[in-house]
């Protein structure tokens, strides 16, 4: 699936391979992901795309988000839309499908191997296009949840289908060894409107 003479650019739809990985009970350690990527050809880019919320004092994934801006990761994000649904709870918006599909569509020329990293199948057309460019695509979810992870067209798109779960012990982290952390306040009061 891999040569090792490829060069091959990684794209992390973030908060889908997080849902993923959370559905199939482990953690993604981000230095083991780069790594095992380093060895199956030249690892060109890693991009990484994430909303964020700006106005939090604190957000849990920025550690996340500094840790891989400084290890080998280009970090694209953008301000998250906030809005209250119509049962009165609060939701973040955050879509970085755009963000996403121009970076990859923008080294055509130079990437050999795509990967991308979301069961989305808002990403079929850019699968499609990139191959019409003459590049193969690997796409990283699971059909090992229920539901799947993963569409139907966009897997069936792809040049391969790569199973996360298939991945855990290369790339995984059990989520006991995470690193405690203090709760946001949103969750103290997600947390208060159950009891």
């Amino acid at each position: 699936m891999f040569d090792p003479r490829e060069k091959i650019a990684l794209f992390i739809d973030g908060a889908n391979l997080y849902a993923t990985s959370r559905s199939l009970g482990f953690d993604i350690d981000y230095r083991k992901l780069l790594t095992n990527f380093q060895r199956r050809g030249y690892l060109l880019r890693a991009y990484y795309y994430t909303a964020l919320v700006e106005d939090q004092e604190y957000s849990s994934i920025r550690p996340l988000i500094d840790w891989l801006d400084y290890n080998g990761y280009r970090v694209v994000t953008k301000p998250a839309k906030e809005f209250t649904d119509a049962t009165g709870r609060r939701k973040i918006k955050g879509n970085m499908d755009l963000e996403l599909a121009i970076d990859a569509l923008e080294l055509a020329d130079v990437v050999d191997h795509y990967v991308i990293f979301s069961g989305d199948g808002d990403f079929r057309t850019l699968v499609e296009a990139l191959q019409r460019r003459g590049r193969k695509v690997s796409v990283v979810s699971t059909m090992a949840s229920q539901p799947p992870m993963i569409s139907d067209e966009l897997r069936r798109q792809a040049d391969h289908f790569i199973d996360l779960q298939n991945l855990r012990l290369d790339i995984g982290r059990d989520p006991s060894e995470r690193p405690l952390r203090r709760p946001e306040p949103a969750e103290l009061e997600s947390e208060d409107n159950l009891a």
